[in-house]
């Protein structure tokens, strides 16, 4: 019973530690309404960095008090931790987050204990949580019947979804609203009296926007719809556009968005509401795609798993050009690469090993504005040696040696990142129709400039450091030479004093550690002469330190230039910066 004793309170203390970090999460959540109706964009921003950081702190609250409450031979015996684990399930079977409270205890446990006394009788490698919840709980959608009035069904749900700030053009929404509706979904559907509407009953926040989410049914079929919502300053809400189409709602909730704040008091049922409308969503992604990061990382662990037990997968090296900085290999089947510091870097990279850790860790908390891909960051992995194609296991012993060790016939990763797999820019282009090469080209620069707006320079702007996703989009995944873009100082090269200089190898002109001559880009960026010329035609004010300048002093004025994840993004951009 003595032994029982701790382990009860342990599991107490972990659980209590949980409920705080819980209640700071809905506080910061609950606040996202209050910041839209107010237009309060910056401290929105900083709502979302510091809805991300309150996990570690908490946790690290949560390990210190039960530092306090017991003495290291009874917390820190790991013997005792399958008794915790026990009274720690007793305590989470009637609660609606349960999934989560199993993520928050794996997490304390680690906090407490080095990764290689991890196993699944002292913690949750695998969830105990039942896969369908019968607690009974008030419907958490809204449900509308048009019946072929659409016009009726629309302004019952801008009725419904009211703000303290009115709608600044109302009826001229409802029309539009409309209109794009009865484009996007085939005209019997619309004329259809089974056709319902179901909207999640909290609208989902995110930096300027507001969104409703939902869908479209009827007996046979159903589509995504999403319905986003602006607060135009001085002027009230604009409900900006429907949107149907599922692969343009996969975008809105891409792993390279910032997370949204939404209340939701189940999360697992919510995530299984968007799950219907995405099936093609892991529910890892959109656990993420809600703030939930950390579950998001255990139920991408716990995929991970299972496809390594049941298939014959190898990891192999990821195709592409080899980092100067990182090692990417990669799971054919599984559209994940995993990226490792080398234990050199080559002579044209003047960063380190902590810095490179920082830049990546700076991602996780800036506005991504659809243009950066997501990292988790993992310590100590172990992978049969099985799972590895030789070639690919001998490159990474011999890159990095410190990170990559084998351990009799396992594997030990000690520290890795995992980002979304996609096809690198310059492959792509090298296969890429005439079409294909513009359309890449042309969002490869609005990438550039959407990541400028969001205050953020990539530093190394190489078509192999971006990728294009399944759905055509370019996105940046190369993070060792980030910075935000107000840190830059951006120059125009000066005149030659005579004309030797520009016949010689060195600069005639000083130049900084953060110094950037954009007229440089066109022969640094582009090799091939066709797809140089074209970017100059599509972007090629990138190409003048004016442009750059004028970005930074918008930046510096206090607009937050927000990137809207739909088609509207370009003329917002535009907009935004008048």
């Amino acid at each position: 019973m003595a032994q029982q004793w701790p382990a009860e309170g342990i599991a107490r203390l972990i659980l209590e530690g949980f409920d705080d970090y819980r209640e700071h999460f809905r506080r910061i959540t609950d606040g996202a309404r209050a910041r839209f109706e107010r237009a309060e964009w910056p401290a929105t921003q900083q709502a979302a960095a510091e809805r991300i950081a309150l996990y570690e702190v908490k946790v690290t609250e949560t390990r210190e008090r039960l530092a306090e409450a017991y003495p290291p031979e009874e917390l820190l015996d790991v013997q005792l931790w399958p008794l915790v684990k026990s009274a720690y399930i007793d305590l989470i079977d009637l609660r609606l987050d349960d999934e989560l409270s199993e993520t928050w205890y794996n997490s304390v446990f680690c906090s407490l204990f080095s990764h290689d006394l991890i196993s699944d009788g002292c913690m949750f490698i695998h969830t105990t949580r039942p896969s369908l919840r019968t607690h009974e709980r008030a419907p958490q959608t809204r449900n509308y019947r048009p019946g072929g009035r659409l016009h009726a069904a629309l302004s019952a749900i801008l009725d419904d979804f009211r703000f303290d700030v009115p709608y600044d053009d109302r009826a001229g929404d409802l029309a539009r609203l409309e209109a794009q509706l009865r484009e996007t979904v085939p005209d019997w559907v619309c004329k259809d009296p089974e056709l319902a509407i179901e909207l999640f009953a909290a609208p989902l926040f995110r930096n300027k926007g507001a969104y409703l989410v939902g869908r479209l049914y009827n007996r046979d079929e159903q589509w995504p719809l999403v319905i986003p919502l602006l607060h135009r300053e001085g002027r009230g809400i604009q409900a900006d556009a429907v949107i149907t189409d599922e692969a343009e709602v996969s975008i809105i909730f891409s792993f390279t968005r910032s997370y949204f704040m939404v209340d939701v008091a189940v999360p697992a049922e919510f995530v299984g509401f968007l799950k219907r409308i995405l099936p093609g969503k892991h529910i890892a992604e959109l656990y993420t795609s809600i703030g939930f990061y950390k579950h998001g990382k255990s139920e991408f662990y716990r995929a991970l798993i299972n496809h390594l037990a049941n298939t014959d997968d190898r990891f192999v090296m990821a195709p592409g050009v080899r980092g100067m900085v990182m090692s990417v290999f990669t799971l054919p089947g599984f559209n994940t690469v995993f990226k490792i510091i080398k234990d050199r870097f080559a002579h044209a990279k003047t960063v380190d090993r902590n810095t490179v850790i920082e830049k990546y860790r700076l991602v996780k908390n800036v506005d991504r504005v659809g243009r950066m891909a997501d990292t988790q960051e993992f310590a100590d992995f172990r992978f049969p040696k099985a799972k590895f194609d030789p070639d690919c296991l001998a490159e990474l012993l011999e890159v990095a040696p410190s990170t990559v060790e084998l351990e009799g016939d396992v594997v030990l990763v000690r520290h890795c990142w995992t980002e979304r797999r996609m096809t690198p820019l310059n492959l792509y282009l090298e296969n890429a129709s005439e079409a294909q090469m513009h359309e890449a080209l042309y969002d490869y620069g609005l990438a550039i400039k959407q990541l400028a707006a969001a205050n953020i320079f990539p530093g190394d702007m190489l078509l192999k450091n971006f990728g294009v996703t399944r759905h055509g989009r370019v996105v940046f995944y190369d993070y060792d030479e980030i910075c935000y873009l107000t840190e830059v100082n951006f120059r125009v090269i000066p005149p030659a004093r005579y004309e030797e200089d520009e016949l010689s190898a060195e600069p005639w002109y000083s130049v900084a550690p953060n110094d950037v001559f954009p007229e440089e880009f066109p022969r640094f960026l582009f090799a091939d002469l066709k797809q140089r010329r074209l970017f100059a035609k599509l972007h090629g004010e990138l190409y003048d330190a004016a442009y750059w300048k004028s970005l930074q002093d918008a930046i510096r004025e206090g607009k937050v230039i927000d990137v809207f994840p739909y088609r509207r993004q370009e003329r917002e951009l535009t907009e935004a910066l008048q």
